[in-house]
Formats: C-alpha cells, sequence, structure tokens
C-alpha cells in the first residue's frame, strides 16, 4: 500500500530528489495538471485507481505534505493511445506527443519498467486545493 497522511493516500510524483521537486513545484504554481502511471503499479502495490472528486496528498522526498490535490479525471488508455491534450496538461514542457512517449517511455525504462505501446497507463487529471503558499513541509520547493 502507498503511505496514508491522514486519510489520504500519498501522491509521490517522479522519482525523489529533482525530478519530484520540479514536478511538485509545477503542481503547486497550476502549471502540470495531470499526471500519468502504469496500471501495473496499482496492481504490484494493492492500491485501487484513485476516484474522481478524490483528494490525495502531494508529498515530498520524505512523504511530508506538500500540497493538496483533488482528482478530476481518472481514464486508463494504452501507452500508445495516450492523447497529445492529456501529455500537453502534464505541463513537463514537451512539443509534441511523441516527444512525451519518448520521455515517458525513457523514465519507465530506467526504473526497470519498460513500456510499450500496448502497456495500459493511468491517465489522472488533477487540480491542486491547497499548497504551495510560500514554502512546503519539508522544504521549500520554490517557484
Amino acid at each position: 500500500m502507498w503511505p496514508r497522511i491522514g486519510e489520504l493516500r500519498t501522491l509521490a510524483l517522479g522519482t525523489p530528489g529533482e525530478l519530484r521537486t520540479t514536478l511538485n513545484t509545477l503542481v503547486l504554481a497550476g502549471v502540470k495538471t495531470a499526471t500519468a502511471g502504469r496500471l501495473a503499479e496499482y496492481e504490484e502495490e494493492g492500491e485501487e485507481l484513485e476516484q474522481v472528486g478524490e483528494r490525495v496528498a502531494l508529498v515530498v522526498d520524505d512523504d511530508a505534505l506538500a500540497g493538496v490535490v483533488e482528482i478530476t479525471g481518472v481514464e486508463v488508455v494504452r501507452f500508445g493511445d495516450v492523447p497529445w491534450e492529456f501529455a500537453r496538461a502534464e505541463g513537463e514542457g514537451d512539443r509534441s506527443i511523441e516527444e512525451w512517449r519518448a520521455g515517458h517511455s525513457a523514465y519507465w525504462a530506467r526504473l526497470g519498467t519498460p513500456v510499450d505501446d500496448d502497456t495500459p497507463i493511468v491517465c489522472l487529471r488533477l487540480g491542486l486545493v491547497s499548497g504551495g503558499e510560500g514554502g512546503v513541509a519539508g522544504g521549500d520547493l520554490g517557484t
């Protein structure tokens, strides 16, 4: 199971360190309104998919609270079918769906969990509820 803060499931974006700090900063600035994960991660951790309206705790490297986001959309699609409109909402600066796919494919390969066009991907939409007001518990992410 994923860690909890109170009754909220946690959302730990990317890998610890610079990547997580960057992704959290994008969420807290309202730039990153979507994130993608492999469906297999949920199965491996015994977690259910998020539900629309569910609030989750965005966390920094030590699982301290960075903010709270609300899930505004959940969809499972093949990696090869993730639409550009979703990829752009991830706010990571990709200039095309091909660039998004290459970057995400390389990321998961580095983690030892390669994907192909048929890999089921959980596409989450999210909106910031609270956080990012001049600093974050567990470390200032800056803006």
